[in-house]
């Protein structure tokens, strides 16, 4: 019954597109220099896209209509902290699941320390109370990509429940199995804290034992990255193994956005199984800016406006523009720059999917933080962004979009 409701759901995408919109990538490129750069050389900068046009169907539903550029979910990338937004929601689906009275995303979490490799996290001087949440982890990752946070959400659930509920979801080119910015072996990021959810009198509502996953999560056909890389101040002259790094294919991290913002386009079991409530706070911080946080509060000069909005270039800091909304997800590791996005102009009712993934390396040296993002990463995703903002704004819509649910007060 799966394939079947797929294949339906197909059949009324083939029809979504006006035969006179523009085919994206095959003319206009010569006002975008370096996109026009790097899509002459896919494999050298080992560059994907995923490009998806929306249609509204007369009941307000989306149509996807996907282009792709080098698209290959067998091609390794690391995917840095890209990782976070489908730990973040299926951490919302665990507490769901679980069903406690008095357990919520509001909840107070203290994470305790039993071994020398884990780190307790009982205080959070960040929030609002002093004290630690999975919604308040929620809020960093999403307004900053906060390590810490990400790494207490993956001790809450672990590489088993983390990983078969992704490929429950379809999503089966990914692997999550480390924490990350964190010094810990294979073995080490197998096995989870102690963990007590307490109410606001101190009243224990859940306690989680220390508990060790049994499968080895790991990619089986052992990718390697570059041709030498540093270990601390030495240079290891061999490629870097990543078998033990996290995997999210740029197909399934697409899918994965497209699910949170329209998951009525999905089967039910392909769907994230969040309520409307946690739905709209992880949309509220996926579209937030630094500035508009209370708590925490994040300076300007350091959490710009755009330093998390690769499509509207990550290194001005301009203000963001008042008609525009992004609803992303990046990553920026080992010379990897990616971009996730929802992309939303509410005066001229565009919207549209982009995901992509560049590889800025030329010397191959891993950690050595020579890479050429401000000379062709970041102009790449400015320039992608304003291309497609480019033919959105050209194109003409059976039926308009209606964005008011994607507006939110910050």
């Amino acid at each position: 019954m799966k394939y079947l409701a797929q294949l339906a759901l197909l059949a009324l995408l083939l029809f979504s597109c006006s035969p006179t919109d523009k085919v994206p990538f095959e003319d206009g490129l010569e006002d975008y220099p370096t996109l026009k750069t790097v899509l002459e050389n896919v494999d050298k900068y080992q560059v994907q896209i995923i490009y998806t046009r929306i249609e509204r169907n007369e009941h307000g539903n989306a149509l996807f209509t996907n282009f792709t550029v080098n698209l290959d979910d067998t091609r390794y990338f690391y995917p840095a902290s890209t990782v976070k937004l489908p730990v973040a929601l299926l951490a919302l689906e665990w507490v769901e699941e679980q069903n406690i009275e008095g357990l919520t995303a509001e909840t107070t979490m203290l994470i305790d320390s039993v071994r020398p490799s884990q780190i307790p996290a009982v205080v959070d001087f960040s929030s609002k109370d002093s004290l630690p949440s999975i919604a308040h982890y929620i809020k960093k990752i999403l307004l900053v990509s906060d390590n810490d946070a990400y790494n207490r959400l993956y001790e809450l659930l672990g590489q088993e429940y983390i990983n078969q509920k992704l490929k429950e979801k379809g999503l089966e080119h990914t692997i999550i199995n480390h924490r990350l910015s964190y010094s810990a072996s294979p073995d080490e990021n197998r096995i989870l804290n102690t963990i007590r959810f307490v109410d606001s009198e101190g009243i224990v509502v859940l306690e989680i034992p220390e508990r060790s996953t049994e499968t080895i999560y790991s990619n089986v056909d052992n990718p390697t990255i570059g041709k030498a890389y540093y270990a601390g101040d030495s240079l290891v002259r061999q490629e870097m193994d990543f078998t033990f790094k996290n995997k999210l294919a740029l197909s399934d991290l697409h899918g994965v956005v497209e699910r949170i913002i329209f998951p009525m386009s999905f089967v039910e079991f392909d769907r994230f199984t969040i309520n409307e409530d946690h739905r709209n706070l992880v949309l509220k911080y996926m579209s937030m800016l630094p500035a508009e946080s209370d708590f925490p509060k994040y300076p300007k000069s350091e959490y710009w406006d755009k330093f998390s909005k690769f499509y509207l270039n990550g290194n001005d800091k301009s203000d963001f523009p008042a008609n525009l909304r992004i609803f992303n997800k990046t990553g920026e590791a080992y010379g990897h720059l990616i971009d996730a996005s929802y992309y939303v102009d509410f005066e001229k009712g565009i919207e549209f999917f982009v995901s992509a993934v560049i590889y800025v390396n030329a010397d191959e040296t891993l950690n050595d933080d020579e890479y050429e993002y401000d000379e062709i990463g970041f102009p790449f995703f400015t320039e992608l962004g304003e291309y497609l903002y480019q033919l959105e704004s050209e194109r003409k819509k059976i039926i308009p979009s209606d964005l008011r649910k994607f507006k939110f007060e910050y």
